[in-house]
């Protein structure tokens, strides 16, 4: 599982699936990387595309996580019953909304919890006996300057598992958009990745492209997505046209 591994102090490395595409995904899977993001906020696929989506991730040997399109319980649920390993929830800034979010991730009978419904796929259509007892993956998105002030606290929410730094919506906030060396913005990914390390947690974040990575494994992160489908595809065909 992919909790268990980050758990154990592994760099994973991976990316967002944007476009909506099976195929694409199981590609980007069969091609070594280590998880695949299914981007239902921005991307072009949306819920009736998952399940093809994670079944291919899986099927190429992929960690296979979903990004929910906001905190709402009813997305989160649903792609847990679908099979997810793992939820990324955008824009979470503070730690009662960590914590009101978190609660879909559990079955239960508090406020918010994930209702017991045993014949999803997620439960192993009810012949998963641990299904009750296991808890995803819980990513949440540190993407404003409240995030940041509230890190600490976020880190400390029970299910939160990974404090995701969202580097483009962050530096937007902070006016300094993609200046990836900006002091301002410097500082805050590092009050981020501390405040995960402190609470056992682990630091993820997105690089654009893989010249990022080894600058985001020295700055502590261990879940690092590189670009997304369609910015792989783009690469490709600006590659070809500039050979013409």
């Amino acid at each position: 599982m992919i909790k268990r591994r980050l758990a154990a102090g592994e760099v994973l490395v991976g990316s967002f699936a944007a476009l909506g595409s099976a195929v694409a995904v199981e590609a980007l899977a069969r091609a070594g990387l280590d998880f695949v993001i299914v981007d239902l906020e921005h991307g072009a696929g949306d819920e009736s595309r998952v399940l093809p989506q994670l079944l291919a991730a899986e099927r190429g040997g992929a960690h296979a996580l979903v990004r929910v399109e906001s905190t709402a319980r009813e997305r989160t649920t649903r792609a847990l019953d679908l099979g997810a390993e793992g939820i990324v929830a955008p824009r979470v800034d503070s730690a009662a909304e960590a914590d009101a979010w978190a609660a879909a991730l559990r079955y239960g009978a508090a406020p918010g919890a994930r209702g017991v419904a045993l014949g999803t796929r997620g439960a192993g259509f009810g012949l998963d006996p641990d299904a009750l007892d296991r808890r995803p993956l819980g990513v949440v998105q540190i993407e404003s300057p409240a995030a940041v002030a509230a890190c600490d606290g976020i880190a400390g929410v029970d299910g939160v598992d990974v404090l995701f730094v969202g580097p483009s919506d962050l530096s937007y906030a902070l006016g300094c958009f993609r200046a990836w060396d900006h002091p301002e913005l410097r500082a805050a990914t590092a009050r981020v990745v501390a405040a995960a390390h402190g609470a056992g947690k682990a630091a993820g974040t997105f690089c654009p492209t893989p010249a990022q990575v080894p600058a985001a494994i020295d700055a502590g992160f261990s879940l690092i997505a590189v670009g997304t489908d369609v910015a792989l595809l783009v690469a490709g065909g600006r590659t070809i046209a500039a050979s013409i």
